[in-house]
């Protein structure tokens, strides 16, 4: 679990190793604090990648295939690097699973005061996940939703995450990985599930629910 508080940016190369895996090397342009240590997760640009070896401060992680066509780790060579969450952690972002849903589009990018003002695409069937003021995942950063309609979503950034992230690099029609909220995905769940099978909100109360 990762809480979509990026540690900081890094560069990424990508070696084929046959028709279905990508060697992915990755080398952070800052420091750590900790040592990385074999088989931990780091979200790589919201992508949840295992560590298979260590070079300096660098490591390489392997991907198939599947993850680099869903995702745009096969497109681009910087990204935002953020170790996995221990549970004494606090949580200042929110809870990210590092399982990208889908990719959204840069649609509109507008200074505001010291930050930006960020427009996205997001597929039809996430839309219903992205809320306003609830969150999202961008590339592995946790924002804040302001406004969504349409197949579009709203954020705004401030000077701090544009400093440590990838997203003041962003160009308009760029793709971008999103993650939409976890405690979402379930709740969309038990409803479907409740809508499937005709059980009311009247008959789960009556069973204690």
């Amino acid at each position: 679990m990762f809480t979509g508080l990026v540690l900081g940016q890094g560069r990424l190369s990508c070696q084929p190793i046959d028709g279905n895996s990508v060697s992915l090397t990755v080398t952070p342009e800052f420091d750590w604090g900790e040592e990385l240590v074999l088989g931990e997760s780091v979200a790589v640009s919201g992508v949840c990648l295992t560590v298979e070896t260590i070079s300096g401060p660098g490591f390489t992680a392997f991907a198939s295939r599947e993850t680099l066509g869903k995702t745009t780790l096969g497109q681009v060579k910087k990204v935002n690097l953020e170790r996995a969450l221990k549970l004494t952690d606090r949580l200042g972002g929110h809870l990210v699973s590092g399982h990208v849903d889908g990719c959204g589009r840069v649609k509109s990018i507008t200074s505001s005061g010291s930050g930006l003002s960020l427009v996205f695409s997001l597929p039809r069937d996430l839309e219903i996940l992205v809320v306003p003021k609830g969150s999202v995942t961008v590339d592995g950063v946790s924002l804040t939703v302001n406004t969504v309609k349409g197949g579009v979503f709203a954020v705004q950034t401030i000077p701090a995450t544009l400093a440590r992230t990838t997203l003041a690099d962003l160009t308009v029609g760029q793709e971008v990985n999103l993650e939409t909220d976890l405690l979402g995905k379930y709740v969309q769940k038990l409803l479907n599930h409740r809508a499937s099978k005709g059980i009311t909100w009247e008959r789960l109360a009556e069973q204690g629910f």
